[in-house]
């Protein structure tokens, strides 16, 4: 996502364009892995010293609230953030901590049709999103 499409989103959702809202999450997405808030803070202060790491928590859950990013919990109970907003599946490296985004057309079609049939009562299902837990083969 573009600085100027970001700033058209902040407006959008009826927040304020600023510089540190403009720096956080431009760190989540150049930092590409999911990053947790200390990651986050981490490169942000190399530039910026400034920003307090109370607007760091705060600007990253308005971000979640306003749909610009979400939330992924990893399996030691690190929350890490995405700013992929499209229907997609996490590899978890349970060795390296990593997460991947994995996409597959052909499961999510296999998990909706089974869940199409199966109704779970009482229970509507919103949104499925797997997290695979496995080791990356570094070879």
């Amino acid at each position: 996502m573009t600085t100027d499409r970001l700033r058209e989103l902040l407006k959008e959702k009826g927040l304020k364009v600023t510089p540190q809202r403009i720096v956080i999450f431009e760190a989540v997405v150049n930092l590409k892995n999911h990053p947790a808030v200390e990651n986050i803070i981490e490169y942000i202060k190399i530039k910026h010293p400034n920003i307090s790491i109370g607007t760091v928590y705060k600007v990253l859950d308005s971000f979640v609230e306003n749909g610009l990013l979400k939330k992924v919990k990893s399996e030691n109970d690190i929350m890490r953030y995405d700013a992929v907003l499209h229907h997609h599946h996490h590899l978890y490296c349970a060795t390296t901590d990593r997460i991947e985004d994995f996409e597959d057309p052909n499961l999510d079609k296999l998990i909706n049709d089974y869940f199409r049939k199966k109704k779970i009562k009482s229970f509507n299902i919103k949104n499925i999103t797997l997290q695979i837990t496995g080791e990356f083969n570094n070879k």
